[in-house]
């Protein structure tokens, strides 16, 4: 596996590089976002560790052009660890976010978390393959195809989000139970993190996204995808 680390900050560089490379993993580097954007292009690497201050183009615009032509998972590292940051960061196209300073054992889980599931619905396609109602979900292409033909490209969290929601269709599940599932690992995330890309797939998917009729928030429990009558 090959991970991009990005961040103008030497120290921080060769201490993430070490880290991941004692786990086996081959790292490259940049320290710009210009850098990046061009190593993302030219390395295809297959997950970028994001730091968010960076001269020229900050993390979050490397994020979001990334975005618009890739679904390589981004992990955001910042020393902003608000909730206002982090829902910032996921808004962008992130997967996850992680607040500087760290501990090397929650950054390294958090890597092979998001590596594990990436692979998972990379090699699990039949089982990714699931349709409701007018809705298909295609998980070659990382996107959703309405019954009329019209495709709808998500990033690879959307894409995980909305096919644990389709796969339970009925079922109202629980914040826990999405964090597990679509997240992959243990951790104590919070209901933003989920309400974020619940609205961003509300804008791809649903007619109108002020009255949602696929996705629908259950209060004080979670959310479930609506079977059409």
């Amino acid at each position: 596996m090959r991970i991009l680390v990005v961040d103008d900050d030497p120290p921080s560089v060769k201490m993430t590089a070490f880290l991941l490379r004692e786990e086996g993993y081959e790292v490259i580097t940049a320290d710009n976002g210009r850098t990046a954007l061009e190593m993302v292009q030219s390395q295809s690497p297959d997950l970028v560790i994001m730091d968010v201050m960076m001269p020229h183009i900050d993390g979050l615009e490397v994020t979001r052009r990334i975005r618009q032509t890739m679904d390589v998972p981004i992990i955001i590292l910042s020393a902003k660890g608000e909730t206002a940051d982090k829902v910032t960061g996921l808004e962008v196209g992130a997967d996850d976010y992680l607040a500087k300073p760290f501990e090397p054992s929650e950054l390294l889980a958090r890597v092979k978390a998001v590596l594990r599931r990436s692979e998972a619905f990379a090699y699990n396609d039949d089982q990714t393959r699931v349709s409701v109602g007018d809705l298909r979900l295609d998980p070659v292409g990382n996107k959703v195809i309405r019954g009329d033909g019209t495709e709808i490209e998500l990033t690879p969290i959307e894409f995980r989000l909305l096919h644990v929601l389709m796969r339970n269709a009925g079922r109202v599940l629980s914040h826990d139970y999405l964090l597990a599932n679509a997240w992959g690992y243990d951790y104590e995330g919070y209901s933003n993190q989920i309400a974020v890309y619940i609205r961003r797939l509300r804008t791809k998917i649903e007619r109108d996204p002020a009255e949602p009729q696929y996705l629908q928030t259950v209060r004080g429990i979670g959310y479930k995808f609506e079977k059409p009558c």
